[in-house]
């Protein structure tokens, strides 16, 4: 089978299974830890791992079925079939795209793309259809993959690129009716980072210092509320807030929640770049899940 390779790896988080475990391990510990309940998906930042790898790798962590950890040892996480991955960083007049078959490469090893799941979307919907070797390296999405392996070890996965329009919510949607004709168990990840604010950003409202981040702070709660609400309309309604820079990521990830039954979003955590450089450029990062009861 063709394999995507990582271009990340080594840089944005680290290149090796055991170093990568190391870390989730501990991003494990942090914060509130894993949630757990019934979850249809969730929002995660894709910045590098040093920065918000935390806040992904507990958003992934929740989406376990029940309180169990699961890892490659153990078959706790068989009950998922696939995971459906929403990112890229696009306008609204770009073409949405999807891999089509093949594998993704991670330090754990292999995920499959599930070509059977794909056909089916393709055939609903108009989506340009890229190889493993062509497809884009996406931070926001193979910043996701050693998660997703790590966690979920025997499930196949459907990678995806949506612009931020109403059709991302079409996508989404199809995607869940699609995966159910085929009896596959899902759990939805959309990948967005939230404000990048900064004269790296060429975006300084509230100038720069404590100020700054409070400013950014606030602008992402506006963005976290609608998410929250599973409002999609009010999420494309927010790129003029500009407080996110995968909102079509995040369209597709709630009308997929919503098809499979969630009804509110629960923010697991929140916090910014800042924290961590004290630079003035900075950006936010928000973990949601979304519960179906």
């Amino acid at each position: 089978m063709e394999i995507k390779q990582t271009a990340f790896a080594g840089s944005w988080y680290p290149g090796t299974a055991g170093a990568c475990e190391t870390a989730i391990l501990k991003y494990l510990t942090e914060g509130q830890g894993r949630l757990t309940g019934d979850f249809a998906g969730g929002i995660v930042p894709h910045a590098g791992w040093h920065f918000s790898g935390s806040i992904a790798c507990r958003v992934i962590a929740s989406l376990l079925p029940g309180d169990t950890i699961a890892t490659a040892d153990n078959i706790a996480a068989d009950a998922v079939d696939t995971i459906l991955l929403f990112g890229a960083h696009m306008h609204r007049q770009s073409e949405p795209f999807i891999m089509t078959q093949g594998l993704i490469e991670t330090p754990f090893g292999n995920i499959e793309v599930d070509g059977e799941l794909v056909d089916k979307i393709c055939a609903g919907i108009s989506i340009r259809k890229r190889s493993p070797k062509k497809f884009p390296d996406e931070n926001t999405l193979e910043l996701q993959y050693p998660f997703i392996k790590y966690f979920f070890p025997r499930a196949k996965i459907v990678v995806c690129g949506v612009a931020p329009s109403t059709f991302a919510g079409i996508i989404g949607s199809m995607a869940v009716d699609e995966a159910a004709k085929l009896g596959r168990h899902v759990r939805v990840i959309g990948s967005t980072d939230m404000t990048h604010y900064g004269p790296d950003f060429g975006f300084t409202p509230a100038g720069v210092g404590k100020k700054a981040v409070e400013w950014v702070a606030e602008n992402d709660q506006s963005a976290i509320a609608v998410m929250k609400e599973m409002d999609t309309a009010g999420v494309i309604a927010q790129q003029d807030h500009r407080n996110m820079c995968c909102p079509g990521a995040v369209v597709a990830t709630l009308a997929a929640c919503k098809k499979k039954g969630a009804v509110k979003g629960i923010e697991l955590d929140y916090a910014t770049s800042f924290e961590r450089s004290g630079q003035e450029s900075f950006v936010g990062y928000a973990g949601l899940v979304y519960a179906i009861s």
